[in-house]
């Protein structure tokens, strides 16, 4: 009968109130993404007096224009962080935002749905520790939040901009870029902090052991 890897991470199935507290915990991050993304949306932006040009679509000198025109940003600390709008058509911090549209619909879609059905059928099946279990619904609703977005406007509303003077500037982010980055992180930290557990020693054949066992005495 094969025996268990003992170096797996894997524990017994997790209660029903952990599952249902993992399922709260990613509505309630979610909603808090989507209605922060609208009041940016609503706070720092407006509709353009003429109709914009078609979503994440270069003209022909390869430059994407915004659907809403931005207004004067929120500076929340001068110099270095400011609420300022922003349209993503790419992924997390911009990846990707210059690629064709049958591109980003084709891998943003189908890696959200999945990263987010894989990370709760390891959290339900006893999958990682404590830092793992607080992870999946950060890196979930951040996934599906901007997968929201591309759902309803073509594009992933931004407004959080951390700069140093002019010199440095951070890729406009949202709120579920940060969900994600920060359980990414714990991922990583519980990976490193998790010890290693050594296979048990396999079993030596009593041939090896005894090496005269099998040979015979000259009479």
């Amino acid at each position: 009968m094969p025996s268990e890897d003992p170096a797996k991470p894997k524990g017994p199935r997790r209660s029903p109130k952990a599952i249902v507290a993992c399922l709260v915990a990613l509505a309630i991050l979610t909603a808090v993404d989507l209605w922060s993304k609208d009041v940016a949306q609503a706070a720092l932006s407006r509709a353009p007096l003429a109709p914009a040009s078609e979503v994440c679509v270069p003209d022909d000198s390869g430059r994407v224009f915004m659907q809403r025109l931005q207004t004067p940003p929120v500076v929340l600390s001068k110099d270095y962080l400011e609420l300022r709008y922003a349209e993503n058509c790419g992924a997390a911090f911009g990846v990707l935002d210059r690629g064709p549209a049958w591109m980003r619909l084709a891998l943003f879609g189908p890696a959200a749905l999945a990263a987010t059905i894989g990370l709760l059928w390891l959290f339900v099946t006893g999958y990682g520790g404590r830092l793992f279990a607080i992870s999946v619904p950060l890196i979930a609703s951040g996934a599906l939040g901007n997968l929201i977005d591309r759902f309803r406007f073509g594009y992933v509303i931004d407004f959080i901009r951390f700069h140093i003077h002019e010199s440095f500037v951070w890729p406009t982010f949202n709120v579920a870029d940060s969900t994600i980055t920060i359980g990414v992180a714990l991922l990583l930290i519980e990976g490193l902090l998790s010890p290693r557990t050594a296979a048990p020693p396999q079993p030596v054949p009593q041939a090896a052991t005894n090496p005269s066992a099998d040979v015979e005495t000259p009479r």
